[in-house]
């Protein structure tokens, strides 16, 4: 099972007590994934299509607890598609489609024509900041999914319009969390791509068994690209070490091939030796093995006058 089918399968099994909250998520469902049709004679039928067995099952429960309706559910499966499942779930009773239709104000947001601009919800639906969150939980469920967070972190909800887009959007924004907006085909995808948001919106949707399931994968990514970022940055300074050691060797052998050590200083004749005779020590390594002793940076400072020199001599050689 994919982490976004997990994420779903948690949410199908949340159902709030509370009414107000059962009728916010019911709404999201409609109209994200539902379809209301109207007759000749104004009855009213709500149907919605999904592949998903989760929000078929959430759908049917939340019915059923909050307006004791039940619905008929057919399963279509796609010939071409010998896994794919499509679920249609069907108010028959158009009395009770209405009474779903206007508990939830769709009905009071059906288009007088085709170039009405519907938005996803009313408003009066989602005053309380928990009926904002079952709506949420609703959207996602019907038209969402998140990425594998060890792969990276992505999670998106398609809308069929932009006024629709951009409502949701508001909605997700009123929590803090900053979702953005892109043209993907014919849809609208609000999507949301930083971790500790995604971690947030999880939390607004009270997915908190996923939402610690995506913290442990977080952590311990966190920890391994610490543990590279250690590890390249002392692979660079080993590396910068030996070059700089490399250097300093051909240069003091350079020096002790053209005019040897005898007229240098005894700190950097000292010096030199010891770094001909001690390869791979450490400028720390090498102040310890001085008599007297002598810290990184004058070790440093003695080394960089060799080199000066050396290639003062190169120089002089070209000329």
């Amino acid at each position: 099972m994919s982490f976004s089918s997990e994420v779903k399968e948690e949410l199908s099994r949340q159902v709030n007590r509370a009414r107000h909250c059962q009728i916010a998520e019911i709404a999201a469902i409609i109209g994200m994934c539902g379809r209301i049709q109207v007759t000749e004679k104004s009855r009213y039928f709500v149907k919605i299509h999904t592949e998903n067995i989760a929000v078929a099952r959430k759908y049917f429960t939340l019915l059923k607890k909050t307006f004791n309706i039940k619905t008929e559910i057919s399963i279509r499966r796609n010939v071409y598609l010998k896994k794919s499942k499509t679920y249609l779930l069907t108010v028959k009773d158009p009395e009770d489609s209405l009474r779903i239709l206007q508990a939830t104000k769709l009905l009071d947001m059906l288009p007088n024509d085709e170039d009405d601009e519907v938005l996803l919800v009313n408003h009066l639906v989602i005053q309380r900041a928990c009926c904002r969150r079952a709506f949420i939980r609703g959207a996602f469920l019907a038209s969402g999914s998140i990425s594998d967070p060890e792969k990276f972190y992505h999670l998106e909800i398609v809308c069929s319009t932009m006024p629709k887009a951009i409502q949701l959007q508001e909605i997700i924004r009123s929590f803090d969390i900053e979702a953005k907006i892109v043209l993907r085909k014919k849809y609208y995808v609000v999507y949301i791509k930083e971790g500790a948001q995604i971690v947030d919106i999880l939390n607004v949707m009270e997915a908190h068994v996923s939402l610690m399931n995506l913290e442990n994968v977080r952590i311990l990514k966190d920890m391994r690209n610490s543990v590279n970022r250690q590890v390249n940055c002392e692979t660079a300074n080993i590396n910068k070490t030996v070059s700089a050691a490399v250097k300093q060797i051909e240069d003091i052998r350079y020096i002790q091939q053209t005019v040897g050590f005898d007229d240098l200083s005894e700190g950097l004749s000292e010096i030199a030796t010891l770094r001909l005779e001690y390869p791979e020590a450490t400028l720390k390594e090498l102040g310890m093995l001085l008599t007297p002793q002598v810290g990184k940076s004058g070790v440093n400072h003695r080394l960089r006058k060799l080199s000066s020199l050396a290639e003062e001599l190169r120089q002089n050689k070209e000329e």
